[in-house]
């Protein structure tokens, strides 16, 4: 028998996936419970059942699920329930079976790999939340274009800010799939970390909503001779870059709405659980100026032939000059900012 203990939880795994490196997801996602003080909580790919295991135990949610396709799986987590003293419900069902069956007040979708086959089934059964993963970065951020075009029904770039073109192509699709049902969606946190896109959406229901939601969808015109973008409602790409005449490419639809919810996830950051790296994150991302993609500041000096001088400095140019601008959890060397091509290289150029 091989035990493991995860936060308050201790478990088996044998014949059933785990993977130790989700952990921060997995702590992230108990916190986002316990701050949204969830009653009804299905973790539909539940595996071993940590997950969902964890939210009922840590987060004190009531009414827990957790359903797998793998009847091996099912006992497991049966067994793992028993162990530590809780009174969830299995289900060894398809997981967009039960979707389409049953409603839940949150809906937690972490498969291995895509997400996208069960998101219009989750997108349905979900009343109030909608928690998605998604471990195919590769077709997520261009770097498999026609996988990324199949599975979530919009041309990815790989570009400098390729992980937040990654979250916004699944929040696209995301908006997309609920619009169907007259829902809308509102990101309360997006994360990118390691190998994984991670996003928590509150529900709304409504036409009218679903409406408004549809507005926040758009496209990214990319240069790919220095890296600027352009944001744009409609599929209308002018083909040239305004700041070095390059040819440009288009990508999307995808989110350009707003991706954190500053109030929620600093509540949720002050859970008593979280490890300093979670904490951190959570943080940044709080911290965050709300504006789509980011600036490579290395990769901007490496095309200006200029010595990489501080980012802090860079952005505290960029605020004094009038603009926005922030770090970003998505890349260590990123600049987040309202500000065009022209008035960052400015702000990066030593003195």
């Amino acid at each position: 028998m091989n035990l493991i203990t995860e936060g308050a939880i201790t478990f088996e795994t044998e014949g059933a996936f785990y993977n130790p490196k989700m952990l921060l997801n997995r702590d992230i996602g108990v916190a986002m419970a316990s701050s949204l003080g969830l009653s009804d909580y299905l973790d539909a790919l539940s595996a071993s059942g940590i997950r969902g295991l964890r939210v009922a135990k840590e987060a004190g949610v009531e009414r827990v699920t957790l359903n797998d396709v793998s009847p091996q799986a099912c006992r497991l987590m049966e067994k793992n329930l028993s162990r530590n003293g809780l009174a969830g419900t299995v289900t060894c069902c398809d997981a967009n079976v039960l979707l389409h069956q049953q409603h839940f007040q949150a809906v937690d979708l972490d498969p291995f790999g895509s997400p996208s086959s069960y998101l219009s089934a989750a997108s349905r059964s979900a009343l109030s939340y909608l928690f998605i993963t998604a471990t195919d970065t590769a077709p997520l951020c261009g770097a498999h274009l026609m996988s990324g075009i199949r599975k979530y029904m919009a041309v990815p770039l790989r570009t400098d800010y390729h992980r937040e073109m990654g979250a916004r192509i699944l929040l696209g699709l995301a908006a997309r799939e609920l619009a169907r049902l007259d829902k809308a969606m509102q990101p309360m946190l997006t994360h990118v970390t390691d190998h994984y896109v991670r996003t928590y959406l509150r529900v709304i229901k409504g036409a009218k909503a679903a409406d408004r939601c549809l507005e926040k969808l758009g496209y990214v015109e990319h240069c790919r001779i220095c890296g600027s973008f352009v944001l744009l409602e409609k599929p209308w790409p002018v083909g040239q870059c305004g700041h070095c005449l390059g040819k440009t490419t288009l990508a999307g639809p995808l989110w350009l709405g707003e991706i954190q919810e500053a109030q929620v996830i600093e509540k949720a950051s002050a859970w008593e659980g979280l490890s300093r790296r979670a904490k951190k994150l959570l943080d940044t991302c709080a911290s965050e100026v709300e504006v789509p993609m980011y600036y490579d500041h290395h990769s901007i000096c490496e095309r200006l032939h200029i010595t990489p001088g501080k980012i802090d400095d860079a952005i505290e140019r960029l605020l004094e000059s009038g603009h926005r601008a922030s770090r970003t959890h998505f890349y260590g060397l990123g600049i987040k900012t309202d500000a065009g091509m022209t008035d960052v290289e400015a702000a990066i150029r030593p003195i």
